[in-house]
């Protein structure tokens, strides 16, 4: 109740820095955050807008937070979230199933592989001593330059592009795409305004996929021997090796299954949303933002869940005040900065109310 209630503060005092922020360049913040607010929940298709969003935030906040939990942080969600998204638009384009097939082929391998990259680091540390922050961010960058070279590979390129071919449609999760532009789903929508402008986005089944993880986290974390003992680990190594628990396997299971989180959310957003990848100069920042959404929420799979929809949110209502107020969108950036920074200011607290005591 304390992680929540310190969450809450530092999303209300981080609202409070946005609006110096905004004042300081001439800006009004109650017009500001006025755009924000109707540019996210005026109209469906924004909520659904949304909900596309903040499905990998959730999905990489998971990663992180499995990995907080665990004793580790998991510094490379970007990287892990990557190979997902490469091994799914790979096998995407060059699978020809059924849906039926294909669909659960194409995110089973994704995961499986973004697990065996995550876990990478965790042998690492396990093994020869290697911390994972370090592992992990020289990962991030091994995923984006294999990515890059691999949307340049013949056959998987697209002529004059730096992209890749699109996946087949037979691996999209992509909802009621076919239906929508149908004589029959065209009249159906025209007598239903709510659904018309909700189901106008990309809407796909990866928040179903998302819901799933949350409840699949929660239960290993907190109803699974297994669960137990990776989070003793975490908490004790040396007292776990005592109590008989093989402390560098589970370092390494703990990152496989945070890696394994990450590359879900690359792939739901390939199979999903973008339907290909394309040659990046950076990280996209999903998995940096599961960090993020990983603090806020306090590192629990609930918290994660309504922390990456509030973040999803802002994201997205924080690019209508660049276009309808000229005001700066680094302005976002500056406020999730500051919930991060004033969630670590009771830990400061704490320090110093031990030294009075």
């Amino acid at each position: 109740m304390r992680k929540f209630l310190i969450s809450i503060l530092s999303i209300l005092l981080s609202f409070l820095v946005g609006a110096l922020v905004l004042k300081l360049s001439g800006i009004s913040p109650l017009e500001a955050y006025s755009v924000m607010w109707e540019g996210a929940f005026s109209q469906p298709n924004y909520v659904a807008y949304i909900i596309i969003r903040s499905t990998p935030l959730i999905l990489t906040g998971l990663s992180v937070a499995f990995a907080f939990r665990t004793g580790l942080f998991n510094i490379g969600s970007e990287g892990q979230f990557i190979i997902g998204a490469l091994t799914a638009a790979y096998l995407g384009f060059i699978f020809h199933f059924s849906p039926w097939i294909q669909i659960p082929l194409v995110m089973v391998m994704a995961t499986f592989v973004a697990a065996i990259y995550g876990g990478v680091s965790g042998f690492l540390k396990a093994r020869f001593g290697v911390h994972e922050v370090l592992s992990t961010i020289m990962l991030n960058w091994i995923a984006l330059y294999v990515s890059n070279y691999a949307v340049f590979i013949n056959g998987f390129r697209r002529p004059d592009m730096e992209t890749t071919e699109f996946i087949q449609p037979s691996t999209s999760i992509t909802l009621f795409s076919d239906w929508k532009v149908s004589d029959a789903g065209v009249e159906w929508l025209s007598h239903h305004p709510f659904w018309n402008s909700f189901l106008r986005p990309p809407v796909n089944a990866g928040i179903f996929i998302a819901l799933l993880a949350v409840v699949f986290v929660w239960v290993i974390l907190n109803k699974t021997t297994f669960g137990f003992k990776l989070k003793a680990v975490g908490f004790s190594p040396t007292a776990s090796e005592y109590a008989g628990i093989s402390t560098k396997v589970k370092v390494t299971q703990s990152m496989m299954i945070a890696g394994a989180l990450s590359g879900l959310a690359g792939a739901t957003h390939v199979m999903g949303v973008s339907k290909n990848i394309a040659a990046l100069a950076t990280h996209e920042g999903y998995g940096f933002d599961g960090i993020a959404v990983s603090l806020i929420g306090a590192n629990s799979p609930i918290g994660v869940l309504f922390s990456g929809f509030f973040l999803g949110a802002l994201k997205y209502s924080g690019q209508k005040i660049q276009s309808t107020l000229e005001a700066p969108s680094e302005v976002i950036g500056i406020m999730i900065g500051a919930i991060i920074f004033f969630i670590a200011i009771p830990k400061v607290f704490d320090f110093v109310g031990k030294k009075h005591d």
